[in-house]
């Protein structure tokens, strides 16, 4: 982490159609009059996923926002599993959109994360003005290619267990996080994340309700159907996806498709990165991400 950049930690309020609001805790870097950039993280990390990325978007300008996304660290974490339609996600974003004063900004996500970027770009293709992807189909593209290939149904089978009730979460969270560790050792380099990284990493799936919260967004999306909800309009931002082929949970094919349902989509590709790809190769993707915000 680089010390000269300041965080500064905030909560904002989120109105998701549910009987209470939502509190998503978010961290600001960078100029307060700078353009906005969103960063959204994925499973099963928090705002920190993204601490090799935030160093170099402000050294390049921009106000960077990246919240605890809700069900995480120390963002609510409701309980129904209503709470997390893919709508519901997506509403959060704008209302962090509509927290910078902007009416659109650009947003940049990875893994779950970048599923709830494509469900905004496609839903509100106005309030995006730039979108990045990182490592997630296109939800269409998904839905498509598990029904198609017994390849990627076999790699998605991890999905399936999180739609027990409870075991998940004991499984996952015993010995503190051990096994949400195991999964991340396995699907990452061996040297990709530090044990400073891990103790961050701890503490926050230590958060009550964190557990459940994080599973329950594999618990909505399957119960209620949620990628069949999403437009199937083309997207309209201009679009970035950057894809390690190394990704042992998501078939590499589906990079390139999700791009060509892009109106202008790029492809770049990483081939000695991971699923986690901000991490393996930070500076590459800094410097993809830099120049395809300011074109």
């Amino acid at each position: 982490m680089n010390a000269a950049i300041q965080h500064r930690h905030t909560w904002i309020e989120t109105d998701s159609g549910t009987d209470a609001s939502v509190r998503l805790h978010v961290v600001e870097a960078g100029p307060p009059d700078g353009e906005p950039v969103i960063l959204l993280h994925g499973f099963p990390e928090f705002w920190y996923g993204w601490h090799r990325q935030i160093p170099a978007l402000v050294r390049a300008g921009r106000r960077v926002v990246v919240p605890d996304q809700r069900g995480y660290h120390w963002s609510s974490k409701p309980r129904g599993i209503e709470a997390y339609r893919i709508q519901r996600l997506a509403r959060d974003v704008e209302a962090l959109i509509d927290y910078t004063g902007h009416t659109r900004a650009d947003v940049v996500g990875h893994d779950w994360g970048a599923m709830v970027a494509w469900a905004l770009a496609a839903s509100a293709p106005h309030r995006v003005r730039r979108l990045g992807i990182l490592n997630v189909p296109h939800p269409h593209v998904m839905v498509d290619t598990l029904r198609r290939r017994p390849a990627q149904r076999a790699r998605s089978l991890y999905a399936a267990f999180f739609q027990l009730p409870t075991l998940p979460e004991w499984l996952l969270g015993r010995c503190e996080g051990a096994g949400l560790a195991l999964m991340m050792r396995m699907s990452s380099k061996a040297r990709t994340f530090s044990e400073a990284d891990w103790r961050r990493y701890r503490v926050a799936w230590r958060q009550p309700g964190a557990l459940r919260g994080m599973l329950n967004w594999y618990r909505a999306a399957a119960q209620t159907n949620a990628f069949a909800q999403i437009p199937t309009v083309p997207i309209e931002p201009p679009t970035l996806v950057l894809w390690g082929k190394q990704d042992v949970a998501l078939c590499a094919e589906m990079a390139a498709a999700s791009v060509a349902r892009c109106t202008n989509g790029r492809l770049v590709t990483f081939h000695d990165a991971t699923h986690w790809v901000q991490h393996d190769m930070p500076e590459q993707v800094n410097r993809e991400l830099i120049a395809f915000l300011e074109s």
